[in-house]
């Protein structure tokens, strides 16, 4: 899974007995060469549904915990004018200000917080791979966060594979890594939240509608279908609500006299 040029098992140890933000400080100058980076053929299939679906419709784009940037470039060709990835580990922005030194703004804070200036800002959205590091009680306050950083009509975007079944052995390996990271949370501090099944498609959609969101989801192609046809990945597309137009004010009939 790991390059000889990637973290070797010490490091990925003291990382995993870390905090989230300490873990990725640590992890980041070598976080690319992990399996743990969003890979370009994810990057791709989300590209091209969102230019098909929405074609050049977008002005500002935001990738929340972003990482390194592997999805800040995809940002650039989707959206005519800024770019921001947000991150709360100031190592992994580190590696993104030296992979992506013009045209993206980078703000280091947590998702669950993010600062006041961006605040219905941007017009696109993306996410991909942090959604494990949120624990489902805390879902409700992120999705409000996004809908905050969203103008009216804008979109939050971002893939969910589908439910893998008890017979496939990534099934067994996801559950079991995340039964040893609730051992390893309940006796270790501070907590290193990571987990694999805490993002199931039904729960997040009615929290995102819940939100305030507008939710639908399109088939990527990109990665096929299972035996029953649904789509192996989705890309969820959840719309803050355009602002309402004002109603205008009603027009008194006029007087009539007697016939």
């Amino acid at each position: 899974m790991f390059t000889s040029q990637g973290p070797s098992l010490r490091e990925l140890t003291v990382q995993a007995l870390s905090s989230v933000e300490r873990g990725y400080d640590l992890l980041a100058p070598k976080f690319d060469l992990t399996p743990f980076r969003t890979p370009d053929r994810m990057l791709d299939a989300v590209e091209e549904t969102l230019a098909q679906r929405e074609g050049a419709a977008f002005g500002a784009g935001l990738d929340l915990c972003c990482g390194t940037g592997a999805a800040l470039p995809m940002l650039r060709r989707l959206c005519r004018d800024r770019v921001t990835g947000v991150d709360l580990s100031a190592g992994m922005l580190a590696e993104a200000a030296r992979a992506h030194p013009e045209g993206v703004e980078l703000v280091r804070a947590d998702a669950l917080a993010l600062p006041d200036p961006l605040g219905d800002s941007y017009d696109l959205a993306v996410s991909f791979g942090a959604f494990g590091h949120f624990l489902p009680a805390e879902r409700p306050a992120l999705f409000a966060e996004v809908h905050r950083a969203l103008r009216p009509g804008g979109l939050f975007a971002f893939p969910v594979g589908a439910p893998l079944p008890l017979t496939s052995p990534v099934w067994w390996a996801v559950a079991g890594f995340d039964a040893a990271m609730r051992v390893r949370n309940a006796v270790w501090r501070p907590p290193f939240v990571m987990y694999y099944r805490t993002f199931p498609y039904g729960p997040v959609l009615a929290d995102l509608r819940a939100a305030g969101f507008v939710v639908e989801s399109a088939p990527l192609e990109h990665f096929g279908r299972a035996a029953d046809g649904s789509p192996r990945w989705r890309l969820v597309l959840a719309r803050k609500a355009a602002a309402r137009e004002p109603v205008p004010e009603p027009v008194p009939a006029p007087a009539h006299g007697p016939a």
